[in-house]
């Protein structure tokens, strides 16, 4: 064991410029990798937090309304509520549908505009009386959507749903960029691994053979090039935690938690999972270049 640690610092200092360009490379894209796999943690934990409170809001006619079903100075008959009423809780994609009476509209605008002068601006003539739906899966609301804007009486439908969906997307392009270039990052840092390693090998070929020769065992002529790898990937994992634990803390825990109560954030057991994460890729990365870059000297 001495002898492959010994071997190990004398690689190090050796190849000290190809170690830090290993190090700075695997660091930044284990980073990377980390802030898209918190990313993703985030967009789930939104998207199941969010949806859950989703409903589809279908508005009946008034007279005073225009558009959609309704009939020109008529409002939704009785018999036209009923019918709407039955075909939204005979759909499948349907967990729950409320009415929500005239009466109750007001009541909830007087509630959302209660600071403002337009509070006494409406009365109950002026208000729509409607359905709130509640779905059981709420991503899939564009058929209940569709479904009940074909039916008579209905004026206008509005789900949520199509609010969010800019934003996921916008989060799933920011994921997957960050992902993407961690990925070509730890490429470029493998074959920094490859490379660093492989002049090691080269340089130290003549003494590897006679290693082989006198019997020595693979794992024991291997263990120096796996030890060098695996530092300057320990210490990349290091810097990549300590930029992700930082980020995290002044980015989500600090402002994003403060600013933006309403959103749902991740913990910190999250940013555990993450770094867990990119610690096993960062020694999956050093080691396997590492038997590739060495497989050859170990035939001799």
């Amino acid at each position: 064991m001495r002898h492959s640690l010994r071997e190990t610092w004398s690689g190090l200092k050796r190849n000290i410029a190809m170690t830090i360009a290993v190090v700075v490379t695997m660091s930044v894209s284990l980073a990377l990798l980390g802030a898209g796999l918190l990313t993703s943690m985030e967009v789930d934990l939104t998207k199941r937090t969010l949806y859950d409170k989703i409903t589809v809001q279908v508005f009946l006619c008034t007279p005073n309304t225009q558009g959609g079903r309704c009939e020109p100075g008529k409002g939704t008959s009785d018999a036209q509520r009923e019918s709407i009423q039955q075909t939204l809780e005979a759909n499948p994609e349907v967990s729950e549908v409320v009415y929500e009476s005239k009466e109750v509209a007001l009541a909830e605008f007087q509630r959302v505009f209660r600071d403002s002068p337009a509070v006494n601006s409406r009365t109950v003539d002026d208000m729509q009386d409607s359905f709130r739906v509640k779905l059981r899966n709420p991503e899939n609301y564009a058929g209940v959507s569709s479904e009940a804007r074909g039916l008579q009486g209905v004026q206008a439908v509005q789900d949520q749903n199509s609010i969010l969906e800019p934003i996921f997307k916008w989060f799933g392009a920011l994921q997957w960029a960050t992902i993407t270039m961690s990925v070509l990052l730890l490429v470029a840092a493998a074959l920094q691994i490859v490379n660093t390693i492989r002049m090691a090998a080269f340089s130290r070929r003549r003494e590897m053979g006679i290693m082989r020769l006198v019997g020595a065992s693979n794992i024991y002529i291997l263990l120096p090039f796996l030890l060098e790898a695996l530092v300057a990937a320990l210490i990349g994992i290091v810097i990549a935690s300590a930029t992700l634990t930082l980020g995290y803390w002044f980015v989500i825990d600090q402002n994003a938690r403060t600013s933006i109560a309403a959103l749902p954030w991740i913990g910190w057991g999250d940013l555990a999972a993450a770094i867990v994460s990119i610690a096993a890729v960062g020694v999956g990365l050093a080691i396997i270049p590492t038997l590739l870059a060495t497989r050859r000297y170990l035939r001799i």
